[in-house]
């Protein structure tokens, strides 16, 4: 029911910068609280940061605390993930969620999108 497309993963040294996006269509557009997740090789898949359907709230792994930064644009139905200060670690395939509610949420996503691929060269 609700389609979320990722974009803006790469290659990038380490120290480096992204920016990832995720747009969502179908469902009732922006009215969904938003999560990114992420899966190295080898392991399970983790939280890294959601935000209200609103953008009024905001939870982030303690792993990526002070260098990602979630934000959204509800008229474009589209979330981001702004990826600074990057290190090796954080290589891995990004995923953006949906899940039905309003608030902040590190579980529960209901949707998800095909993931996009973000490798860190040190």
């Amino acid at each position: 029911q609700v389609q979320l497309v990722e974009s803006g993963g790469g290659l990038v040294q380490a120290g480096g910068s992204l920016r990832l996006s995720c747009t969502a269509s179908g469902g009732t557009g922006s009215r969904y609280p938003m999560g990114w997740f992420r899966q190295a090789p080898g392991k399970e898949r983790e939280f890294v940061a959601a935000i209200s359907w609103g953008g009024g709230s905001t939870d982030y792994a303690d792993s990526v605390k002070g260098r990602f930064t979630i934000s959204r644009d509800n008229a474009k139905n589209t979330v981001y993930l702004q990826m600074n200060s990057l290190k090796p670690d954080d290589t891995a395939v990004y995923y953006c969620a949906a899940r039905v509610g309003v608030a902040v949420s590190t579980s529960g996503y209901k949707y998800w999108g095909q993931g996009t691929q973000v490798t860190v060269s040190s």
